[in-house]
């Protein structure tokens, strides 16, 4: 049969903290009274010792839960620590010069795949009359018909990368 108070300073003397520190853990959600308004004593004192800071309280070392990592509590500061490794890890990275701004990447992504386009839709202007001599054929219309290819060409390659027609945020809508 559970031990069960009334009485806030008596479930705390029971458990061995003071009435300031259980009303404060049932303020910040730590702990909390059965429905009927009494505390449970063991359930609390269990409760205490998941959620409680092995440096700063009396019962969770001598709980000894606490210490062995498996406490709520004790989980939170590993993902803690682990969070913050993780930050330093990416702040090394980018103070190396391993990580790159994404504005910066499609910017410079944009000015080459634009630099490609104008070179490929110029190429057919600049060759047509030579090759146009080589087979002897009219050398507007040999423009014509390249330029038609290049053309076709680019928007194929344009809805390979970029299907949605443009929906993808800037990038890839270059024909």
């Amino acid at each position: 049969m559970p031990e069960l108070t009334p009485s806030t300073r008596e479930a705390a003397r029971r458990i061995g903290i003071t009435d300031t520190a259980l009303r404060k853990a049932e303020s910040t959600g730590r702990i909390g009274r059965e429905p009927d308004g009494q505390w449970d004593i063991d359930k609390t004192r269990r409760r205490l010792v998941e959620t409680a800071d092995p440096a700063r309280s009396p019962l969770a070392s001598g709980g000894g839960a606490a210490g062995t990592g498996d406490t709520p509590y004790a989980r939170l500061k590993v993902a803690q620590l682990a969070l913050k490794v993780e930050a330093q890890r990416l702040a090394l990275d980018e103070s190396k010069g391993k990580l790159l701004d994404v504005g910066v990447a499609n910017a410079a992504i944009d000015e080459v795949d634009g630099a490609m386009r104008d070179a490929l839709l110029n190429w057919p202007a600049r060759v047509s009359g030579v090759i146009a001599a080589e087979l002897g054929v009219d050398p507007h219309l040999l423009q014509t018909i390249l330029q038609q290819h290049v053309t076709d060409l680019l928007t194929e390659a344009a809805d390979r990368f970029d299907p949605a027609g443009g929906a993808g945020g800037g990038r890839g809508a270059n024909p």
